[in-house]
């Protein structure tokens, strides 16, 4: 046997054993990549609704997967290496579409959790109408009126807490008698109104508060709600009294104290340096009420309307 012949035998043996071990990579290549588009197929289902292809084409489709073949002896065809490259452009391109979805997804639910926080963080009753927007809600007393405190203190656990009303104030405002007639509504509203003329104003607060919850549908209940934002206002709280005031402006404009409630809208608007709201409350009274504009309400009407800078 000659050289040649030998060198033959050699590189038929070799190119033998070499086939087993090509065809052996490429099928676990295959597997491979099988398993990743599994995979991804279960992150595409996750993260699309519907995504069973009712809603869009699936980028790696293998509900018909082609026809694998056989690599022919000598080492792998040129048409496995393609099949392998474009399954591999496609789960490249679905995972693109399934990273973009997910930061979109995350953003909107971003987007929704900061518009809750807002909605949670606006004060009751501040529904915005005809342009006029009132300041944060106050909190109310239903309980029934006691001698108010004097100046706030801290207590032990670092709360403020009111202190305690002294001797006179409590002999004061027990000296102020509450009306017994046929209409207990209207004694409870009455007796507010006498805590607020004699200054006693947290006092007039609860008990004008009471009357609103006892009695909501009472032929003074828009008196009541006119006379509870007066009594914060008086008291230097104009943030709390907007509330109140506008409240009874928004429930019935065409009460007897609805034109009043706006009117003192304004000035608490005023007072806390809200020049627009002010200037917007004041127009809308002067367009409803015009009457009461040059009349019973004219002269603070008039004061008001010197107090603040209004662009018409």
């Amino acid at each position: 046997m000659n050289s040649r012949t030998r060198a033959a035998i050699v590189l038929a043996l070799l190119g033998t054993a070499l086939v087993p071990a090509g065809a052996q990579a490429q099928d676990a290549t295959n597997a491979r990549l099988s398993r990743i588009e599994s995979e991804l197929r279960a992150v595409q289902r996750a993260v699309f609704p519907g995504g069973d292809g009712r809603y869009f084409t699936p980028e790696v489709d293998t509900s018909n997967p082609a026809p694998t073949t056989t690599p022919a002896p000598g080492g792998a065809t040129t048409g496995a290496v393609t099949d392998i490259l474009a399954r591999l452009d496609a789960v490249e391109a679905q995972m693109a579409r399934v990273t973009a979805r997910s930061e979109e997804t995350a953003y909107a639910l971003q987007q929704l959790e900061q518009r809750i926080g807002a909605l949670e963080a606006a004060p009751a009753g501040t529904l915005p109408a005809a342009g006029v927007i009132p300041a944060p809600a106050a909190t109310t007393q239903s309980s029934p009126p006691a001698a108010a405190a004097g100046t706030p203190t801290a207590s032990s656990s670092g709360q403020t807490r009111a202190a305690a009303p002294s001797p006179e104030r409590v002999a004061a405002v027990q000296a102020i008698a509450k009306p017994q007639t046929d209409d207990p509504g209207d004694d409870e509203y009455s007796y507010g109104f006498r805590l607020w003329q004699a200054g006693f104003y947290p006092e007039a607060q609860q008990q004008l508060a009471l009357f609103l919850q006892r009695y909501p549908n009472h032929a003074r209940t828009n008196w009541g709600r006119n006379l509870l934002g007066r009594a914060y206002l008086d008291n230097g709280q104009p943030r709390e009294a907007a509330t109140h005031f506008f409240e009874n402006y928004q429930a019935n404009k065409q009460a007897e104290r609805a034109p009043d409630s706006l009117l003192y809208l304004a000035e608490t608007m005023i007072a806390i340096n809200d020049t627009n709201r002010a200037c917007i409350a004041l127009a809308e009274f002067g367009d409803g009420y015009p009457a009461l504009a040059t009349g019973r309400l004219k002269e603070q009407y008039d004061r008001n309307r010197s107090r603040v800078r209004c662009s018409n």
